[in-house]
């Protein structure tokens, strides 16, 4: 397959809001050693991307300066030393940036085989959110049938997918969101319980079911000291982001007498050889699941490319319930 030289991307022109995002050309990617090129059908929107646009989230070195960290579409190139992949497969993958482009370049071990009966446009939403929820809630949180787990923003792309694998694999979920409507959404995708945060104190809730065993929180602030009092003895919390920022008064002596665990990760500075195995990992447990129809993309909106500010708008505005997608071609 001949690539052309030259593809449509949107770039960052200076950090700032949505609008900042534009269409642009650059050079065609090449697949080195261990890569592989995917001619990108859609690309996912996520929390990362806005935090990079604003100037907060750097790429890692050697990535590419462009947002997006996840696609879908067909391998167009192969490089030195992949055997697993061949040109015309249809993949979806984790990449380190460049994902708002028609062509990506990314470590052929984050690639993973569209799960049966997904379309492109399903697929390009799951990897940055089922690495996220893998690692974060199973991996790291080691969450177990039967124990109570609580996830922050139900209705977000990484609340949504945590929501129906906690459920899947035994666990009785419970959530927050902001209106009714997000709450139902919830319930309907698995969550035992589904509180309004404009209305009801998670903490109150929990502490009256014995306590959470795990908490994946992506607010942080004031949610930090709530989290410990929410927490169950002996009780996990993770954190993967913070919406209302990174710093609180803790009392750690309550974490020891306790014995809680107080952990956290960022996906994208990670090395390739973790998300390979990460991959691993949801080959093997988590895309059985989505081929059976028992967990899937809960996809909110689709924009087309030159539309991605307009997609931006949507993630930030709250009102989205579930993926912001992109359409690349």
């Amino acid at each position: 397959m001949s690539l052309p030289q030259v593809m449509k991307a949107v770039e960052i022109s200076a950090p700032g809001g949505p609008e900042v995002l534009r269409l642009c050309e650059r050079p065609v990617p090449e697949a080195g050693a261990g890569r592989i090129v995917i001619e990108v059908a859609f690309a996912g929107v996520n929390r990362p991307d806005a935090l990079q646009r604003a100037g907060n989230y750097a790429p890692p070195p050697g990535a590419s300066d462009l947002p997006g960290l996840e696609v879908a579409g067909r391998v167009a190139a192969v490089g030195p030393d992949v055997a697993r992949w061949k040109i015309g497969d249809e993949v979806c993958a984790l990449v380190p940036g460049g994902g708002y482009a028609e062509y990506v370049s990314t470590a052929a071990g984050h690639a993973l085989p569209v799960p049966p009966g997904l379309s492109l446009k399903q697929a390009a939403c799951l990897p940055e959110t089922y690495f996220t929820v893998w690692t974060n809630v199973f991996m790291r949180g080691k969450l177990r049938a039967g124990e109570r787990f609580l996830v922050h923003g139900g209705s977000s792309g990484i609340g949504t997918t945590a929501i129906q694998l906690a459920a899947a694999r035994g666990a009785r979920v419970f959530t927050t969101a902001g209106s009714e409507e997000k709450c139902a959404a919830c319930r309907a995708l698995g969550a035992e319980r589904a509180m309004n945060y404009h209305e009801e104190d998670f903490v109150e809730v929990l502490k009256a079911e014995g306590g959470a065993d795990l908490i994946l929180d992506m607010v942080g602030g004031s949610y930090i000291p709530r989290n410990i009092r929410a927490l169950a003895d002996d009780g996990r919390l993770v954190f993967i982001a913070f919406l209302q920022g990174p710093k609180a008064e803790v009392n750690f002596a309550e974490i020891m007498m306790r014995r809680l665990t107080v952990t956290g990760s960022t996906l994208r500075p990670q090395s390739d050889l973790a998300k390979t195995r990460i991959a691993e990992g949801l080959e093997a447990e988590v895309w059985p699941l989505i081929a059976a129809g028992r967990v899937g993309p809960v996809i909110d909106s689709e924009h087309p490319l030159a539309e991605a500010a307009e997609a931006h708008w949507r993630l930030e505005s709250a009102a989205h319930i579930g993926k912001v997608v992109l359409k690349v071609r």
